[in-house]
C-alpha cells in the first residue's frame, strides 16, 4: 500500500497543499477545548481520563489528515476513533452493567463482528457514503440507552441524547458533497464541532454516573 498515496475526500480541499483545509483543520481544535474543559472535572476517575485523552488524540489524528491527506495520516484519523468507541464500550460494560473485568472485555470485543454485520446494510441506505462505516455507532448506544432505561434511566437518557447528536453530525459529514456546488467550504467542519460536543458530552454521562456513586467500577 502506498502510504503517502493523496486523497480528496471533502468538498473544501481543492489541492495538496497543507492548508488546502483551513475550517476543516482549525474546527479540530474543539475536541482538544473539549478534553482541556473535562480534564480538570476527571479527578480520580482513571477511565474517564483516558477517554479524555484519546478525545484529545482524535483531534490530532483528524488535523493530521485534514492538512497532509495521505493513506498514512487517514490510517491516524481513524484509529483514534476506534480507540474512543471502543474504550467507551468497555467503560459502558464495567460502570453501567457491573461487569467484572473479562465480560466486559468480552463484550467490548463483540463491537467487531456487530460492525461487520451493519456496516453493509447501512451501505445499501442510498446517499450513506462513507459515513455508512459510522452509522452502528448511533445505533449501538441507543440499543444501549433502551436496555439501560429501566435500570439506570439517567444514563440511558444521556445516551439517547449523545445518540442524536451523533446521528446529526453524521448527516452534516453526509451532506458535504452534495452542498458543495453552493456551500464551497462543505459541512464536514459542522462533524467535527458535534462530534466533540457528542464524545465530551458521553464523557460526561460516565463522570456524572461515577460521581452520583451508581458506578460499580471506575
Amino acid at each position: 500500500m502506498d502510504w503517502t498515496r493523496q486523497i480528496d475526500s471533502y468538498c473544501e480541499r481543492m489541492g495538496p497543499e497543507y492548508w488546502a483545509e483551513p475550517v476543516n483543520t482549525l474546527t479540530n481544535l474543539a475536541f482538544v477545548i473539549a478534553a482541556a474543559t473535562l480534564w480538570p472535572r476527571l479527578r480520580g476517575l482513571p477511565l474517564a481520563q483516558a477517554l479524555c485523552v484519546v478525545l484529545a488524540v482524535i483531534g490530532l489524528g483528524s488535523w493530521l489528515f485534514h492538512t497532509h491527506a495521505t493513506a498514512w495520516a487517514a490510517l491516524a484519523d481513524v484509529l483514534p476513533i476506534l480507540a474512543f468507541i471502543l474504550l467507551y464500550i468497555y467503560v459502558a460494560n464495567r460502570a453501567f452493567w457491573g461487569l467484572g473485568l473479562w465480560p466486559a472485555l468480552g463484550l467490548t470485543a463483540l463491537f467487531f463482528p456487530y460492525a461487520a454485520a451493519t456496516v453493509p446494510l447501512f451501505q445499501m441506505v442510498p446517499g450513506l457514503g462513507g459515513s455508512a462505516g459510522y452509522a452502528p455507532v448511533p445505533l449501538l448506544i441507543l440499543v444501549y440507552a433502551f436496555l439501560l432505561r429501566h435500570r439506570l434511566p439517567q444514563v440511558a437518557r444521556g445516551l439517547a441524547i449523545g445518540a442524536a447528536i451523533l446521528i446529526a453530525s453524521l448527516f452534516f459529514r453526509t451532506i458535504d458533497e452534495p452542498v458543495c456546488s453552493v456551500l464551497p467550504i462543505g459541512t464536514h467542519f459542522l462533524w467535527h464541532l458535534l462530534n466533540a460536543t457528542m464524545l465530551g458530552w458521553m464523557i460526561a454521562v460516565y463522570r456524572r454516573h461515577m460521581l452520583a456513586g451508581a458506578g460499580t467500577r471506575r
